[in-house]
């Protein structure tokens, strides 16, 4: 398996797939995140030395997958990931094993976090790592609207509290999110503190 152009050929489908069905309202769960969260990923698993051919590969893919669920549900969508990647990916030369290791990657990243391999630590990271960033703002209206419209929360107060909620609640998990992330990450809750 030719792990750049699978990926290459994946990608093109994915992204594709979900530019033609993503609902219009998910202002947060878009392209632009999947996108995101694969830099990302790929970004923090470097630093922590995770260089392996197959595994940034398999890693990458996850990060595709992470959230096509939406596709099918807003609710349980890392699981409905996990569905369509052991119906597609066998299509495209994966085995069980790395069809296996995807779906602990996808499963990973919901909410609460439960990374159990160092890899799955990475996927979470980067799948949060907005919180710790100066686009911090931008991508939190963004969810702000996507589920205020889904009728999640009714106003900006509310937000507030659930973000300080969370906060609190997150943690990054590999050492480089923690040296780049947490001290930004922390600042934000300052400021969202500062509107309560």
């Amino acid at each position: 398996m030719n792990f750049n152009e699978s990926y290459q050929i994946l990608q093109s489908v994915i992204l594709l797939k979900m530019k033609n069905n993503l609902a219009e309202d998910l202002f947060y769960h878009s392209i632009d995140h999947t996108i995101d969260v694969g830099n990302q990923a790929v970004r923090i698993a470097l630093s922590e030395n995770i260089n392996d051919e197959e595994d940034l590969f398999l890693l990458k893919v996850a990060c595709l997958y992470h959230d096509i669920g939406f596709l099918i549900t807003y609710a349980g969508h890392e699981l409905e990931g996990c569905k369509l990647a052991k119906l597609e990916l066998p299509g495209y030369g994966f085995n069980e094993k790395q069809i296996d290791i995807i779906c602990g990657l996808i499963m990973a990243t919901k909410i609460p976090q439960t990374p159990l391999t160092p890899m799955e630590e990475v996927i979470c990271d980067a799948d949060l790592d907005y919180l710790g960033r100066d686009d911090f703002k931008t991508i939190s209206n963004l969810l702000f609207q996507e589920i205020s419209k889904r009728g999640f929360v009714k106003s900006e107060m509310e937000w507030n509290l659930i973000q300080i909620k969370f906060f609190n609640q997150h943690r990054y998990f590999t050492n480089t999110s923690k040296l780049l992330r947490e001290p930004e990450k922390n600042k934000r809750l300052e400021e969202i503190n500062d509107l309560i």
